[in-house]
Order: C-alpha cells, then sequence, then structure tokens
C-alpha cells in the first residue's frame, strides 16, 4: 500500500451551526465524548497515517493544543472569511499526493479511512427524493461522469475524497492556474472539479450507508444523534437566553443563522410556537417577532 497522508480542512465559521460556532470551530465541537476533529485524527492515525495537516482560519487559536496532543501540522488560512474552501486548499496544494481530503465536522462511527483503494474517490450518501445536494451521476465502472446541484433519489457527494497520485499531480496544476480567477476563489474546490471532470483523471464513487457518515448542519440535527445536548447545550449563550426567559436549555430548539461573521453574532431561535430574536451587535438584545 502507497503512503498516504491527510488534510483536515476546519477553517470556516459553520453559521448554520449557530450559536455553538460562535463559541468555538465546529471541529471542536464534542459529539459523544469526543471531540469531532481529534476522533478523525485518531481514526486516521488507526489507518496507518501520521502526517496530518489541519488549515484552520476562523478562531485558530483554539486548535493549537492538538499539534503537541497528536503531532498534527497546523496551516492558517488568513481568507477564510472572504474566499470559499479553495482558499484552504491552495494553502497546501503542494501535500497532495495520496492524500484524504476531509472536513474536520464529520462524524464517522466506524473508521473509513482502513480503506486501501489504489482509485480517487469521493464518499457519496443515497438520497431519497428531492435534495440540493451535489448529485453525482456514475458510469457502469463506478467512475463519476457528472455532478448536478441538486436531483432526486440520487447518490450525492458528502464526507472525505482520497486524491490518488495521478489525480493530485492534475488537479494542483489546475488548482494553481486557476485560483488566480476570482470566480475560483469564491467557491469550493468541488466546483473546480465538475467544470474539468472530463479533462481530469477519473474518480469513483464511494458508496456509503446513511448511518456510517454523519454530518450536522445545526445544534437540532446535533441533539438527534447526541440526545445530551438536549438538557445541555454547552452553550454560554443559550445557558444565558434560558436564564433571562426562565426556561430549560431543552425548551429551546429550531435555531437560524441571521448573521454570524466573528463581529456579532444575530440568530433566531424558537419556544414553543414562537420565535425570537437573539442579537448581540451593540448590546445583548433577546426579543420575541
Amino acid at each position: 500500500m502507497k503512503k498516504r497522508n491527510a488534510i483536515i480542512m476546519a477553517a470556516g465559521t459553520s453559521s448554520r451551526f449557530v450559536p455553538l460556532s460562535s463559541e468555538r470551530p465546529k471541529g471542536l465541537v464534542e459529539v459523544k465524548g469526543e471531540v469531532l476533529i481529534e476522533r478523525q485524527i485518531r481514526q486516521l492515525k488507526e489507518a496507518g497515517i501520521a502526517d496530518i495537516t489541519l488549515v484552520v482560519g476562523y478562531k485558530a487559536e483554539m486548535f493549537a493544543y492538538l499539534c503537541d496532543k497528536y503531532g498534527v501540522e497546523i496551516v492558517l488560512n488568513e481568507d477564510y472569511a472572504r474566499y470559499n474552501n479553495t482558499s484552504s486548499l491552495i494553502r497546501v496544494i503542494d501535500k497532495l499526493d495520496n492524500t484524504f481530503v476531509c472536513s474536520s465536522d464529520n462524524y464517522f462511527p466506524e473508521n473509513v479511512f482502513m480503506n486501501d483503494s489504489d482509485d480517487s474517490y469521493y464518499s457519496a450518501l443515497y438520497a431519497e427524493g428531492e435534495t440540493n445536494e451535489y448529485c453525482v451521476t456514475t458510469n457502469v465502472g463506478d467512475y463519476i461522469t457528472d455532478v448536478r446541484v441538486g436531483g432526486r433519489d440520487s447518490w450525492y457527494m458528502v464526507g472525505h475524497v482520497f486524491f490518488n497520485h495521478e489525480f493530485s499531480e492534475a488537479f494542483r496544476k489546475l488548482m494553481i492556474e486557476e485560483y488566480k480567477k476570482d470566480d475560483t476563489k469564491q467557491g469550493y474546490w468541488e466546483d473546480l472539479y465538475i467544470r474539468y471532470i472530463d479533462q481530469l483523471p477519473k474518480m469513483k464513487i464511494n458508496r456509503y450507508k446513511e448511518a456510517e457518515i454523519q454530518e450536522f448542519d445545526s445544534l437540532d440535527e446535533l441533539r438527534m444523534f447526541d440526545g445530551s445536548y438536549i438538557e445541555n447545550t454547552r452553550s454560554s449563550v443559550i445557558k444565558l437566553i434560558c436564564k433571562t426567559l426562565e426556561l430549560q436549555e431543552s425548551d429551546v430548539y429550531g435555531f437560524k443563522n441571521v448573521k454570524h461573521n466573528g463581529d456579532y453574532l444575530h440568530f433566531q431561535f424558537k419556544v414553543g410556537d414562537f420565535t425570537y430574536e437573539y442579537n448581540d451587535k451593540t448590546e445583548i438584545k433577546i426579543e420575541k417577532i
């Protein structure tokens, strides 16, 4: 088996995960007793992958302890707030080889990195009915031939990706050239892959069952997977809301971001049938709307 390395993308603000993401990066949220990114690092190491690089941006200093604890390398993406995930990948472009490209906020119940495939692949789950995800079309060899945003009853891209050496060499050259363009900086690296799919080495789909890749877009989704968050959200913001409104943490749900960019926090939430708004731009306001 060829020597492999891993890149974990951890730079974003995860604004849909309010208010927890206002207090810590999503990858540092604890799920079922383990910090998300720590669990992923341990799984990579169990699979024999020692060369692990984290690309951080939002609240970057909170990741620093991982260097000593796990011996990972940390790379800072100073453009995380104005550009998309291409701005993270470009900073580690020379590390692409036989490489896992991961998201810091995925939870894998079983170790998915034991796969020793020589083929490049993108992990996928199946969506029944309508979906707004990146939907994949494959040929008889299970190689990806087309990707469309949105679809129905389709396999869609989610979770970790594996670049083999051939794919990495081609994608590196493409990315370096295309990153000169503003629309590339504003987009996902996956969009670049889709645009040039016919010119790049082939990538397979790696199909998983729904339970095998967990992704939490909101606190409400996390509560469905880890019930301990129903009574204890580990959020000082929610604790303040509950103290102010004389509620239990389990009474508060339906969190929806209005604005969270690191400067101030503005989101909506529900209590029963009522919608409230939290805004701390000038002073903390908690109001029914």
